[in-house]
């Protein structure tokens, strides 16, 4: 049995969820939002900017 990681608990039961989204999680969503011409939210919490993450990956084909 495997253990779960912190990548694929939902973003809703992470402890640290509500805090403002890290470095890497706004430079990443800022490439995705450019791809996708959508809008870029800097002031996402850490469990907002996952669900974004995933949202945006699979409009512009990556992560997969």
């Amino acid at each position: 049995m495997s253990e779960m990681t912190n990548t694929e608990k939902d973003p809703n039961e992470w402890v640290t969820g509500d805090e403002p989204m890290t470095g890497a999680q706004a430079s990443y969503l800022k490439t995705l939002s450019d791809e996708a011409g959508e809008a870029f939210d800097e002031k996402m919490t850490k469990a907002d900017a996952s669900k974004r993450i995933d949202a945006l990956q699979g409009k512009t084909g990556r992560g997969q």
